[in-house]
């Protein structure tokens, strides 16, 4: 189907709203009070740093809510204001964080149900409110929401309309997408959805893999076997990696993305010579932003003499596991919460290591006096980082 045509006539209904009911002065005097911290605001004033008892806490400088986040938030927020009766729907997490999503229900804004994977929009009916979160949201549940006549408030990130855009492109020349990303992720579903070829490649081991089967073919059962429900219908290894384009899941590691991009970059003026790249590869910056600026600054943060570091974040939240991945590489003893929860008495933490259960480590906080830096992701309220804050405080004050 024409993506594009679809995006502009669903644009223009009447039915549909991207830009709040003018009710930001109310909802920004809320969202202060739900998510805002004094604290922490004291700390960035001291140069992000600040100390109490034998703790110094180092905070990242930059970390917690993005702008697009916000956005998202307050917008939600706006609907249940501006729709004070009205059945609201969303169609996934609003951002990944629990507490946001928990507050969203406590505001009797209902999740569509998931069931086995599938989501189940039978639930909705005709005329509700159907709220489209951060990540955005494909372009059959958007067809599917349009046709039953409901009112869409959509709070994607313009970060990731902006890639949705570069795919469409792709589309329009026949380049086939290669999308940086995690392919059950709901922005990769909603990005591949606006896609005509794509494939999705995880991380820079599974690109050197497609590049090697550029340049030297190879076994194309096993191929589609390794990528299995990672590419788009009837992908022929063969005939669709001749002309690609790069794209990525906005809230990948920016490092990874980049060479993700020069390997396809040089692997196709080795096949076709540079002369020619033109016609074999196409790519546009759309790393966003804000995922970038946190990475950066943990890049910094970890330069620091730290003791342990502490990651704060949904677990299911990519770009906080992508601040995880820095502490780790850099050797520093590191926990991903996504609440002061998961902080225990007798000095446990309940944490998620990268790609594994939770666990739960004991005697986690060294005795004497300790330096902890700390990050959090950007769907993470400041609010949820103070009390992270102190709740270390008052274990080490005892």
């Amino acid at each position: 189907m024409d993506t594009k045509t679809f995006k502009r006539t669903l644009q223009q209904s009447d039915n549909y709203h991207r830009k709040g009911f003018g009710h930001q002065e109310e909802v920004t005097l809320t969202l202060n009070q739900e998510y805002q911290s004094n604290l922490i605001q004291t700390i960035r004033q001291n140069n992000y740093q600040i100390t109490q008892g034998n703790v110094t806490i180092r905070l990242a400088e930059a970390f917690g809510f993005c702008w697009g986040v916000e956005r998202a938030v307050a917008m939600a927020y706006e609907t249940r204001t501006h729709f004070p009766t009205e059945k609201i729907w969303i169609t996934n997490e609003i951002i990944h964080n629990p507490s946001v999503n928990k507050r969203l229900r406590e505001m009797n804004v209902d999740f569509i149900p998931v069931d086995n994977g599938v989501k189940d929009f039978s639930v909705v009916n005709p005329k509700e409110v159907v709220i489209l979160p951060a990540f955005g949201a494909s372009v059959s549940e958007m067809q599917l929401l349009n046709d039953k006549g409901c009112t869409i408030v959509d709070t994607t990130c313009p970060w990731v309309s902006k890639v949705w855009n570069s795919v469409e492109k792709h589309k329009k020349k026949e380049y086939t997408s290669i999308i940086h990303g995690k392919y059950k992720h709901e922005e990769t579903v909603a990005t591949s959805s606006f896609a005509g070829t794509y494939l999705v490649v995880l991380n820079m081991k599974e690109a050197q893999y497609v590049c090697n089967y550029i340049l030297n073919g190879g076994d194309k059962l096993e191929f589609l076997n390794k990528f299995k429900n990672a590419y788009s219908e009837g992908f022929d290894p063969d005939v669709d990696l001749v002309r690609v384009g790069i794209a990525n899941q906005t809230t990948m590691l920016k490092s990874e993305t980049e060479a993700i991009g020069k390997l396809f970059e040089q692997t196709m003026i080795k096949k076709y010579n540079p002369a020619e790249l033109n016609q074999h590869f196409m790519s546009f910056n759309t790393i966003c932003d804000a995922t970038q600026e946190r990475q950066d600054a943990m890049l910094d943060l970890v330069e620091e003499k730290l003791d342990l570091m502490v990651v704060i974040g949904g677990f299911n939240s990519s770009n906080t596991t992508h601040l995880q991945e820095i502490a780790i590489e850099n050797q520093i003893p590191s926990y991903h919460i996504d609440s002061c929860d998961r902080i225990l008495e007798g000095n446990r933490i309940e944490y998620k290591p990268l790609d594994k259960d939770l666990e739960i480590q004991e005697n986690w906080l060294p005795e004497g006096k300790i330096t902890v830096g700390i990050t959090s992701g950007a769907s993470t309220p400041d609010k949820v980082v103070e009390d992270v804050i102190e709740k270390i405080f008052a274990l080490k004050s005892h």
